[in-house]
């Protein structure tokens, strides 16, 4: 069954950030084109213009503009089991400015020397930066891997560090 997805994109200092929405709630999101996002759903998905003015697209103006708690009360959805869920909420708690090692999400969770399974799970997150991945490090603090670049994942950590200080 082919669904119809909404589309949005606002330029950031790097690249574009894009949404793909159902009604209000974000599907897919990243530092790519909306056709990259749809190719990374499971399910085939036709695309629609959003209006500039939709609700998220004032929510990630607001949040480039400074205001770090914009996304999160922007209501998200994305498939997977239980722990993912888990780390994916986990991550949502992270203060923007502030990261986490992979170990310390583990912990989080309830599952203290999960580590990897934690860095699968934000591999597989496709709601950047709503479900704020880039927020993980390795525990040598080290930039680490991003689907999206290292360029990207620096300018994140960097804007929400100096708009935290």
């Amino acid at each position: 069954m082919t669904t119809t997805l909404h589309h949005l994109s606002v330029p950031t200092p790097t690249t574009p950030l894009t949404v793909l929405l159902d009604g209000d709630t974000v599907v897919a999101s990243g530092f790519g084109s909306a056709e990259q996002l749809r190719d990374r759903l499971p399910d085939p998905a036709v695309l629609v213009a959003a209006s500039p003015d939709h609700p998220v697209g004032t929510a990630l103006r607001a949040w480039l503009a400074g205001d770090e708690g914009a996304l999160d009360r922007v209501e998200v959805s994305q498939p997977g089991t239980d722990f993912q869920q888990q780390v994916w909420a986990a991550l949502r708690a992270i203060p923007a400015g502030r990261t986490r090692s992979y170990g310390e999400v583990a912990a989080a969770v309830g599952r203290p020397g999960a580590s990897r399974v934690v860095g699968s799970a934000c591999a597989r997150n496709r709601l950047a930066p709503f479900v704020p991945c880039h927020r993980v490090l390795p525990a040598d603090g080290a930039t680490g891997a991003y689907a999206w670049g290292a360029d990207v994942k620096r300018w994140l950590l960097d804007a929400e560090a100096s708009a935290t200080t």
